[in-house]
Order: C-alpha cells, then sequence, then structure tokens
C-alpha cells in the first residue's frame, strides 16, 4: 500500500466563532490575552495541548491567524500552535514568507516560549517580531520538554533583525499550563 500522499492542517471547528477575526488588537497585552484565551480554550474543550499562537499585522494589529496545538488531535509531532499559526498566515496571505515586499510587517505571539523546531520556524517564516508568554521553566515544570534552545538560539534571530519579547502577561500564560496538568493532560514528549 503506498504512503499518504496528502497531509491536512487543521483548527478545531469551534475556533471560527471563538475568534474576532474582524478587531484589531491593539498592544502586546491585548494580542497576548487573545493567544492565552485560545490556549485555555484548547485545554478546556479537550482539543488539543496548553498553547496557541497568533500572527497579526504588527502596525495595525490585524489578526492575520491563529494557530492552536494539535498534536495528538491531527496525529503529527509538527501541530504545533506556532507552526499551525504561521502556516495559515503564509496560506492567508499568499506567500511562503511573511516578508515579502508588497505585505506589512508581521509578528507571531505565542502563550509560551517556542520550542527548538518553533523557533527554526520562526526564522524562515519572514516576521519580525515574536513575543511569548510563559517561559520555557514553566513548560518544563509541568513536563514538556522544549528541546535544544539555547541563548544563542535567540542571539541568532535577534542578529537576523527579529525582535524578541519574553514574560508578556506571563502569570497569565503559566496558569492556563497549570491547568492543563491539574486536568490530567497527556505530555506527548517522546
Amino acid at each position: 500500500m503506498a504512503p499518504p500522499l496528502r497531509l491536512e492542517l487543521s483548527l478545531p471547528e469551534w475556533v471560527a466563532d471563538a475568534v474576532e477575526w474582524e478587531h484589531g488588537f491593539a498592544g502586546n497585552d491585548e494580542r497576548m490575552r487573545l493567544v492565552i484565551a485560545l490556549a485555555r480554550e484548547n485545554v478546556v474543550r479537550g482539543t488539543g495541548g496548553p498553547f496557541a499562537a497568533a500572527v497579526f499585522e504588527r502596525g495595525t494589529g490585524r489578526l492575520v491567524s491563529v494557530g492552536l496545538n494539535g498534536v495528538e488531535r491531527l496525529a503529527n509531532s509538527s501541530a504545533h500552535a506556532e507552526m499551525l499559526a504561521l502556516a495559515l498566515a503564509q496560506r492567508r496571505v499568499a506567500s511562503f514568507t511573511l516578508n515579502a515586499p508588497a505585505l506589512p510587517e508581521h509578528e507571531i505571539v505565542s502563550s509560551c516560549a517556542p520550542c527548538a523546531m518553533c523557533l527554526g520556524a520562526v526564522l524562515w517564516s519572514g516576521v519580525r517580531r515574536l513575543v511569548w508568554g510563559a517561559l520555557r521553566e514553566d513548560a518544563l515544570a509541568i513536563g514538556f520538554d522544549e528541546g535544544p534552545v539555547f541563548p544563542e538560539s535567540l542571539d541568532y534571530l535577534r542578529a537576523r533583525g527579529i525582535e524578541i519579547v519574553a514574560g508578556q502577561l506571563r502569570d497569565e500564560a503559566r496558569a492556563v499550563l497549570e491547568l492543563y496538568a491539574r486536568s490530567g493532560g497527556h505530555i506527548y514528549n517522546p
């Protein structure tokens, strides 16, 4: 039997009604609160892990896409929130890079510090800014291993013009991780 020749990545259906797509999200706090609310809803509804991300036009705050952790739901180890948010944003703007000349500057906001894979995706995606809430140690505290992320990893991104803001609304973001742990959420690291 031949292997599958098609791959589909999707968000849970509830997302379409849970997001105010036409709302302009002003500033770090408002953007992060959207991402944290989506991560919490993903946990409460049992549709994925405690992580969410969103891509915004940096200047206007226009929401371009959202992503939710779907590793188990989609049976795909790469279905992290950041990966889905970036892929859906690129699909929406019809470009493999969010840094194309005709596009406005984009940023990604994540409920937690990105893992090694997602940092690589951020580098190649074309976003110019990365903001996250919960820190790496918050994810480690409940058992998630975010892989080989070193201070040099972040320095590499900065050297390539990507601004990084860490710990935005950390306590609120960490509370979603703790909710997931208390509710018996599966830690699916290898």
